[in-house]
This record gives structure tokens, sequence and C-alpha cells, in this order.
């Protein structure tokens, strides 16, 4: 049987399935971390939680809505969050190199033909399946029947 889910203020569904996967299932859990600690538990876990969850972290911790959290307040949990953020690994796609540009190279015709290709080039379409829409229609590729 699946232990109740204690509802805590200013967090949602997602935002608690967050905390739960880092070990935060209370209110009490929640005051025994601390906002910035949870936050950063949710960051390392992987999820992608925005400034709002930090708020509401606190507001819950303060039994005030996250819009009530003091503009000084928001300012030192901001800064501390991105303090601490910082010190956590980045994830390996974040600390890969910048691609380098893509350049495209046009070929002249007469190194189309050096290739070997027997006259065929990607570009005309031959051998490749590909109809020439500027050429005349032949025979039964005109469209038209034999008994008009």
């Amino acid at each position: 049987m699946k232990e109740p889910v204690e509802k805590i203020r200013n967090i949602g569904p997602k935002s608690m399935a967050w905390l739960r996967q880092t070990g935060v299932r209370t209110l009490v859990d929640l005051q025994a971390v601390g906002a910035l600690a949870a936050f950063v538990r949710i960051k390392r876990a992987g999820f992608r939680p925005s400034l709002n969850l930090l708020y509401a972290l606190e507001g819950a911790i303060l039994g005030c809505h996250w819009q009530e959290i003091p503009d000084t307040r928001r300012a030192e949990l901001v800064q501390a969050a991105e303090a601490e953020v910082a010190l956590l690994p980045q994830p390996k796609w974040k600390r890969m190199p910048a691609a380098t540009p893509v350049t495209t190279t046009q070929m002249e015709s007469s190194e189309r033909s050096e290739g070997g290709n027997d006259g065929a080039t990607f570009g005309d379409g031959a051998g490749f399946g590909l109809d020439d829409p500027g050429a005349e229609p032949t025979g039964s590729d005109s469209g038209e029947s034999g008994d008009a």
C-alpha cells in the first residue's frame, strides 16, 4: 500500500515528485533540509527547476505564498543558488566544445567530370531515377494514350 502524499503549500505534483525523488517527502523534511538545499538536490538529480520553485520552497517553509517572499530574500536565494549550482558537475553535453562552423564547397563542372563516374553527376539526376522537369516527354512517358 502506498503511503499518503502530504500536500505542501506552493508545491505542485511535478515538483512534489522531484522532491520525493531527492528524499524530501514532507514539510518537516523540507524544513530540515532548507529551501536552497532542496533546490540544489533537484538540480543535482538532473531536473531543470525554475527559480519559482526555489521561491515556492522558501514560501512553504515560511508558511506563505511564494509571491510574498520579499525581493531582498529572493535576491539572496538566487545568489546562493547560483553559487551552489556552479559547484555541481556539469552534464557531459555541456562540457563538449562548440561545433566549428559548417562550410559548403561548390564543385565546378570540370571537377565533376574528373570523378570517373561515366558522365553521370549527382546534380543532373542521371542514374538516380530522377526526372528532368525541363526535358521533353518521350513515348510512353508522355502520359498520352495511343488510342486517341
